[in-house]
């Protein structure tokens, strides 16, 4: 199975969409894929028709993250606490390259 949009174009899958599931394990319980496009819409009405549309991913207000940063909104809003974690990093040191995100993180506490 290829691990990249790029191979899905080469089995002539397009209109799909990349994916990788399992993040939050390690990168030997990676499982990449591809999700149809159609997969992923919803019919809404629009101006009075019916159209095909990606449905809005609002923010979750009961999901950790936005508890995280409901806790600290004061401190960050007036200091540089901000976390970057760079790229992401294929090759090299285990603890670079299976570290997941921290919305992941906090999502799976």
């Amino acid at each position: 199975m290829g691990y990249s949009a790029a191979a899905l174009i080469d089995e002539g899958k397009t209109g799909y969409i990349s994916s990788i599931r399992n993040l939050t394990e390690g990168i030997a319980n990676w499982v990449p894929g591809g999700i149809p496009v159609t997969a992923l819409m919803n019919v809404e009405r629009r101006h009075g028709e019916d159209k095909p549309v990606i449905r809005k991913a609002l923010v979750e207000l009961d999901g950790k993250p936005f508890a995280k940063l409901a806790a600290h909104r004061e401190e960050w809003a007036t200091s540089n606490s901000f976390l970057y974690p760079g790229p992401i990093q294929y090759f090299g040191p285990e603890e670079l390259c299976d570290k997941t995100s921290n919305t992941l993180q906090l999502e799976q506490e």
